[in-house]
């Protein structure tokens, strides 16, 4: 039987383990978007995970939606990130660049002058998000024309080719949570006519084409996809998933692409068999639970559910989580009021089990 803690060949890239660092925004990105010393401590930490997979890294300017999250998408990023990935390899880990583009989330006080938020529609997303000027509503895409749509795939590829440049042994395309790819992918954010919606096969064609064009550039075999299908967050609704996804997954499986992140935001184990099925890559899953995932829920890898699991806040609070699972515990504590900003604390000061 396998187990998570059996190695696997990804693609072609060996990882020693099937345990993921799942991506979590941590909004401590230095001066001008860039990755810091303590970003590269961070990620080197954990670097006994089989597969590291970062924070999500805009690939354009107008890609941001937080406040202090770091780009691919300029010189001193490229280098700063290559700190980062010479100090995951030296501890003998892998490491994948998350690139996210977040649309219509976010505010023009986070961008540069003059740029507001694009979408796949002019829908605006309800509810607010924090600024270093407070909390601010969100506000009204611009749709983004069929040129621009364009424009903005290849930013992806762009920001890939960076990552390849920057040392990172792939890329994570995300697909989930309500961001600019699953504005595309959602009815209720892309009530376009056009050839970039309209049916379940077209509103799938930005995330096919920018998986294609990513795979182009830097190789199928360094390309991963996240998705969260019926996810309701940052305002989606998608009440009848299963149509959409499974074209999704029909229309990238021939690329040949190393995974496919499936995050099961509801409680539709159905449709993950089912896209695994479809899907001849490897499957990462960030399970359903009714909180973060668990010390136990590792055993989808011996049910077969899937190839890896990725784990976000456990891993977080503990930098050795394969270890500590293998053991059986003990497990720091989350603490949620360090989650995103700030300096060291709950960010590497959580201890090892050698200095419990």
């Amino acid at each position: 039987m396998t187990t998570a803690f059996d190695p696997i060949d990804l693609a072609g890239l060996p990882l020693a383990n099937r345990i993921a660092l799942a991506p979590m925004t941590r909004s401590r990105a230095g001066e001008g978007g860039t990755a810091t010393e303590l970003t590269a401590t961070y990620y080197a930490q954990r670097a006994s995970a089989g597969l590291v997979i970062t924070e999500g890294i805009q690939p354009s300017a107008v890609g941001q939606g937080y406040p202090s999250t770091p780009g691919l998408h300029s010189a001193e990023q490229v280098a700063s990130w290559r700190k980062v990935t010479d100090a995951v390899h030296a501890a003998g880990g892998r490491i994948f660049a998350q690139i996210m583009h977040t649309g219509r989330i976010g505010h023009p006080v986070l961008l540069p002058d003059g740029l507001v938020p694009v979408g796949a529609s002019p829908v605006k997303a309800e509810g607010q998000v924090y600024t270093h000027a407070g909390p601010k509503d969100f506000v009204e895409p611009r749709e983004l024309t069929d040129a621009e749509v364009r424009a903005t795939v290849e930013d992806f590829v762009t920001a890939a080719r960076n990552a390849v440049e920057a040392g990172f042994d792939g890329v994570e395309l995300h697909g989930a949570n309500g961001y600019l790819i699953h504005q595309f992918l959602a009815p209720n954010t892309n009530r376009r006519t056009d050839a970039w919606g309209g049916s379940d096969e077209a509103r799938t064609r930005f995330a096919v084409e920018v998986v294609r064009a990513v795979a182009a550039a830097i190789g199928p075999e360094r390309t991963g996809l996240r998705i969260s299908p019926g996810n309701p967050y940052n305002g989606i609704d998608e009440p009848a998933p299963e149509a959409t996804y499974t074209a999704l997954v029909r229309e990238i499986d021939p690329i040949g692409i190393a995974y496919l992140h499936i995050l099961e935001a509801v409680p539709i184990r159905e449709l993950t068999l089912a896209l695994r099925k479809a899907f001849s890559g490897a499957v990462v899953l960030n399970v359903h639970t009714e909180g973060p995932t668990g010390p136990g829920d590792h055993t989808v890898i011996d049910d077969g559910a899937a190839d890896l699991i990725s784990y976000g806040a456990l891993f977080l609070a503990n930098p050795d989580l394969p270890a500590r699972l293998k053991a059986g515990g003990p497990f720091n504590t989350p603490d949620p009021a360090t989650f995103f900003g700030g300096d060291a604390k709950g960010y590497t000061d959580y201890p090892a089990l050698d200095a419990v």
